[in-house]
């Protein structure tokens, strides 16, 4: 029994006599700052259904001419007043005789009407028809997380998905670069749009767009929190709407074995707050602990006192270690 003693005596002292692990300084200023963090609502900041149907509501349902697009004008009898134009950039073509026709923004029926009354002028009961060759005018410009960004062209009015399957739809990326919204802008508006709502088969999504819009797909490390110390996964994480304390601390897979649950640190170098979160406070559940994090919070979890002694003792070199018992042992039975 004493040798037995002797021996975990020994051990004990080894893993004491380790270096110990530097801890970080954990006190940027404040220490307790829980009214400075907020309580999070669990919904995402996507845009309102109205909002959602007046941008569906402004496409035009037939296709309007533009700067670019190249159109035949047929003029029944009169082919000295027929052929090809290409509408200038201020949306006129020039006819004979008539000269300056306005036509930018009119579909086809309506470009035929405005020529007709151009014409009529000089010749009686004519009949104009409009073919439109080349569609160039009606374009989208994509941008972020898309294989192809830039300007995508159609001959129609493209709804959102198929701009972003002409775009190439999302790249490749790692499990936790999961994009879930995008942007369309429209002017001085923007409209914020759920993307897993939309790919899970909710079209009501699947918006109309209007030529010169812009959609952006933000990137999935635009915003970020970390998440380190004694966790499973420590590392770097996409900061999704709202998203709390007990969300940042689950996808890192929670705490480790060697770490000390009860002083979890919140901590916001932006404004220099540090919360120190017990996780069953949390887990009882405390709804002001489960905080919001922003932008560049960090959630690190201190290793437990019992844990350090026990880590550092499986660091120690296991020859070093054998030649210790050894000679605890010789000493023990020359007793």
């Amino acid at each position: 029994m004493k040798r037995i003693a002797t021996l975990a005596l020994a051990l004990a002292l080894a893993g004491c006599a380790a270096p110990k692990a530097v801890a970080p300084d954990l006190n940027p200023g404040i220490r307790e700052a829980p009214a400075q963090f907020e309580i999070p609502e669990k919904r995402a900041t996507f845009s309102s259904d109205a909002l959602v149907q007046q941008f569906e509501s402004e496409a035009p349902k037939q296709y309007v001419i533009g700067p670019g697009d190249k159109i035949t004008v047929i003029i029944a009898g009169r082919p000295e007043l027929s052929g090809q134009h290409t509408v200038g950039p201020d949306g006129n073509i020039t006819l004979p005789f008539a000269g300056t026709v306005n036509i930018l923004d009119t579909n086809r029926d309506q470009a035929a009407d405005l020529i007709k009354r151009a014409l009529s002028t000089y010749y009686l009961s004519i009949y104009v028809t409009v073919r439109i060759d080349e569609y160039t005018s009606n374009r989208v410009v994509v941008l972020g997380r898309v294989e192809r960004p830039g300007v995508v062209h159609f001959e129609d009015n493209p709804t959102l998905i198929e701009v972003l399957s002409r775009a190439g739809g999302f790249p490749i990326m790692r499990p936790e670069q999961v994009l879930t919204r995008c942007a369309v802008m429209r002017g001085d508006r923007i409209l914020w749009l759920d993307l897993k709502r939309l790919l899970n088969g909710d079209l009501s999504l699947n918006i109309p767009l209007k030529r010169n819009d812009i959609v952006y797909i933000p990137d999935a490390f635009d915003t970020t929190v970390y998440v380190l110390g004694e966790v499973n996964k420590p590392g770097v994480y996409r900061l999704t709407p709202k998203m709390s304390f007990l969300d940042a601390l689950g996808q890192a897979g929670g705490p480790s074995l060697r770490a000390n649950p009860d002083k979890i640190h919140l901590i916001r170098p932006s404004q220099g707050l540090n919360q120190e979160v017990a996780l069953d406070d949390v887990l009882a559940p405390d709804r002001t602990l489960n905080v919001a994090l922003q932008e560049g919070d960090i959630v690190y979890v201190p290793r437990s006192g019992i844990a350090t002694v026990g880590y550092w003792l499986s660091q120690i070199n296991p020859f070093a270690l054998l030649l210790s018992v050894q000679s605890i042992a010789t000493n023990a039975i020359g007793e």
